[in-house]
């Protein structure tokens, strides 16, 4: 089943990719907070956005991505564990409101499908706040959370974005 969900989410991309406008990639950089820092000290992200303009300083779309966790090596010096990296693919609306010509602020909602062994994934959320560096570059802060059975995997990130 996660095969059949990740060449649908892969199919998404190509889709978006193939169009140009309003088309963002980007990367991101992450630091792990609560639970998942205690198991992973950073992650890696590509995302990947299609932007439909609508009435005034709104726009909507959808997005996609892929995020890496990698793991830590936790215990003393007795005995100690590696932790695997923990990936997410996130599918999501994005919904954005452009404070001024370069501030946006918007959230990104959807499932984040859990792509390593034992995550399931869950309900992803991601409010993000952007600053236009050019018409084409964007700079942005966000928080991601993760609704997993059992608990919430959460990163503070800083990335960039791309227009095409």
């Amino acid at each position: 089943m996660k095969k059949v969900v990740l060449v649908a989410a892969l199919a998404l991309v190509g889709l978006t990719v193939s169009a140009q406008d309003g088309l963002k990639l980007g990367a991101n950089l992450g630091l792990p907070v609560g639970d998942a820092g205690d198991v992973s000290g950073f992650s890696i992200g590509l995302d990947a956005q299609y932007m439909f303009e609508t009435a005034g300083e709104f726009d909507l779309g959808v997005a996609a991505g892929f995020t890496n966790a990698f793991g830590k090596t936790i215990g003393d010096g007795n005995f100690s564990v590696e932790v695997d990296d923990v990936q997410f693919l996130p599918l999501a609306g994005v919904a954005r409101f452009s404070a001024s010509e370069e501030i946006s602020v918007g959230v990104d909602l959807g499932y984040a499908l859990g792509i390593s062994d034992g995550n399931d994934g869950g309900f992803y959320y991601r409010p993000t706040v952007g600053y236009a560096v050019s018409d084409n570059i964007e700079i942005n802060a966000s928080y991601t959370g993760i609704s997993l059975d059992g608990g919430t995997w959460s990163t503070i990130n800083l990335g960039v974005l791309f227009g095409l």
